[in-house]
């Protein structure tokens, strides 16, 4: 559905700047107040029981200090970054910013360092891909230009 990944890609820009100040995250009042319909609500509540009891199964406490206070300061810029990619219109450019993001609120929730680091990794590998995405769409926008700009001196000429 178009736009909600920019107002996704928002409400994560403004997690990221709480995280930072280290002033707890919670959402604006106004989207916290958001409703499902009971039909949605239950088909969410069925997935994230699910996601939490596979999660379960995979987290534990382990290199904590990745999950340490000091450590969400480099978390929320990372969490930002991931934001400005979901807003970006970049095609399949939500799939890995997204999955950085769970793994590393997955550490967070269960202070597993290490899903905090498969997180970041998987937040550089977003970042490579939007940077090449932006890069190969730059590099042959430039090319066609060039093309239909000596195709128009031919045809003029």
């Amino acid at each position: 559905m178009p736009g909600v990944g920019t107002v996704l890609g928002c409400g994560v820009l403004a997690l990221a700047l709480n995280l930072w100040r280290g002033s707890g995250v919670s959402l604006p009042l106004r989207v916290g107040a958001f409703e499902l319909s009971g039909l949605w609500a239950a088909r969410v509540l069925r997935l994230l029981a699910g996601f939490y009891a596979s999660s379960g199964r995979l987290t534990q406490p382990r290199l904590m200090h990745f999950a340490g206070d000091k450590a969400r300061r480099w978390l929320a810029i990372k969490a930002a970054l991931m934001a400005v990619l979901i807003i970006l219109p970049i095609p399949f450019g939500n799939y890995f910013p997204a999955l950085a993001l769970m793994f590393v609120g997955l550490g967070l929730v269960a202070s597993d360092g290490l899903a905090i680091l498969v997180g970041t990794a998987m937040a550089a590998l977003a970042m490579a891909f939007g940077i090449g995405l932006i890069w190969a769409a730059w590099f042959w926008g430039l090319e066609a230009f060039e093309f239909l700009h000596k195709l128009s001196i031919g045809l003029a000429a």
